[in-house]
């Protein structure tokens, strides 16, 4: 089994071959096909490649499916017995990904 780790929007994903997740938005249009450079890790079978701190020439392929904006999160702040409340919320812009091809 082969996977790598790769580090986009200040997160790191743990990916393999035609996984799908989400990740924070890139500025690419859907259905379209992206890389990522920031590879921290590749594992392809035993050999175990690490990165200090990127592994150099490593490259995940990735196809963009989709843009979307996740769930609304509603944060709720008071302060007891100063009558004070606030009620504040945000929907995040999100990358849906599938990911194609590692390349160490």
């Amino acid at each position: 089994m082969s996977y790598a780790i790769i580090q986009t929007g200040g997160k790191q994903y743990r990916v393999s071959e035609g996984d799908v997740l989400n990740v924070e938005k890139l500025a690419v249009e859907a259905g379209t096909e992206t890389s990522f450079s920031d590879v921290l890790l590749v594992v392809n079978g035993d050999k175990i490649t690490l990165g200090s701190p990127l592994v150099s020439g490593a490259t995940v392929q990735a196809e963009v499916v989709s843009q979307f904006k996740d769930d609304k999160v509603i944060a709720f702040k008071f302060k007891r017995r100063k009558g004070y409340h606030r009620t504040v919320g945000h929907r995040r812009q999100l990358t849906k990904l599938k990911i194609t091809k590692i390349a160490a």
